[in-house]
């Protein structure tokens, strides 16, 4: 009976874990597609990134039930309880990656859906794709429990914030030499912030990784500090 107990419990726990996968996997296309109708200005696209954004929602109201039945029920201790909670953080920044997407369909829709306002001649595709490329690493960082790829993503990430910060200056500057590129500008830095944004939930879940394999907290230690923890320095 206990045998048989723990396997339905393992079951469980497997299939929360595959769920948050999925959710993962809807998040990084609605960025993708996010990104996309930003580029092209598609916006059929756009419009559907914005409604699918109440089935991320609804990923994460299941997800958050099901993590609060099975401690309920089974009472979990050490490492199934840090599995858990490494569930609900990692689901919580799902959903905040699929707010930011919304956020980057809602200025593309303002810029592509509206003729007024210059927009200033910055490229901010680079930005996304890194963004993209940490999210998919981080997803399967946790997926596999690897604390090495999960730290790399912690040095990415200030790759990222440089990248934002050069895009902002740029676009500041252009703003200051041609004001009727203002509108268009804030919407560009929006877009670029949420871009920003998505870097730090990716890393979050990096984090998270390294909670749920060595059971030690690495947030705000830096990069240096995570880096020896996980024998890379």
């Amino acid at each position: 009976m206990v045998d048989h107990t723990t396997r339905q419990y393992d079951t469980e726990l497997d299939e929360i874990r595959t769920r948050v996968l999925q959710m993962g996997g809807y998040v990084e296309q609605q960025v993708t597609l996010a990104l996309e109708g930003l580029q092209d200005g598609d916006l059929q696209t756009i419009e559907r990134v914005i409604e699918n954004d109440k089935r991320v929602n609804l990923y994460e109201v299941e997800l958050d039930e099901a993590c609060t039945h099975i401690i309920a029920r089974r009472q979990p201790a050490a490492n199934d309880l840090r599995s858990i909670l490494s569930v609900f953080k990692v689901v919580t920044d799902l959903e905040r990656i699929g707010d930011e997407a919304k956020k980057i369909a809602k200025v593309a829709r303002q810029i592509h859906g509206s003729s007024d306002g210059v927009r200033p001649s910055i490229q901010i595709k680079h930005a996304g794709v890194m963004a993209v490329h940490q999210l998919r690493k981080a997803l399967d960082s946790f997926a596999r429990q690897d604390i090495d790829s999960a730290a790399e993503i912690l040095k990415e990430d200030k790759d990222l914030d440089a990248e934002f910060k050069s895009l902002m200056r740029q676009l500041i500057t252009y703003m200051m030499e041609d004001p009727r590129t203002i509108s268009r500008g804030i919407d560009l830095l929006f877009a670029a912030k949420a871009i920003e944004r998505i870097g730090d939930h990716a890393k979050n879940v990096a984090e998270n990784t390294i909670f749920l394999a060595r059971g030690k907290d690495v947030r705000h230690v830096g990069v240096e500090a995570v880096m020896r923890e996980v024998g890379h320095l």
